[in-house]
């Protein structure tokens, strides 16, 4: 009989993750399950992986602080907006379907408005 083995995952993540808002999530249940499946995969290498490879994860320039979490399904692309709080703690935004090659301007000052919101409602507390 084999073996049972028990995976605990959480003690080796590097960095933790936390969605402020609503907008993550709206985007999130629209996907089809491959793509929520490949979301959670890449989310996971962001979370446990000391060095991102850029194809997941990388810095969006022109912003201050703003990073792109990369997605691809297929010929589908798919992009999260995130920055850094406290060091490893990484804020998951607002996400959308990339269908041109530049990042459309609208989306990412919509992330960088829930950005300042986020900062102000910590300011709050």
């Amino acid at each position: 009989m084999p073996k049972k083995v028990t995976l605990h995952f959480i003690e080796n993540f590097m960095r933790t993750t936390y969605v402020y808002g609503t907008e993550f999530w709206d985007f999130y249940y629209l996907q089809r399950p491959a793509v929520q499946d490949k979301i959670d995969w890449v989310i996971g290498v962001i979370r446990t992986m000391r060095m991102v490879p850029e194809r997941f994860f990388k810095h969006l320039e022109g912003t201050e602080g703003l990073f792109e979490i990369r997605i691809k399904v297929g010929s589908d692309i798919f992009r999260i907006f995130c920055f850094f709080d406290k060091g490893n703690l990484v804020i998951l935004l607002n996400g959308f379907h990339k269908k041109t090659s530049k990042t459309p301007r609208n989306e990412i000052a919509k992330a960088e408005r829930l950005k300042q919101k986020y900062y102000e409602d910590k300011s709050k507390k």
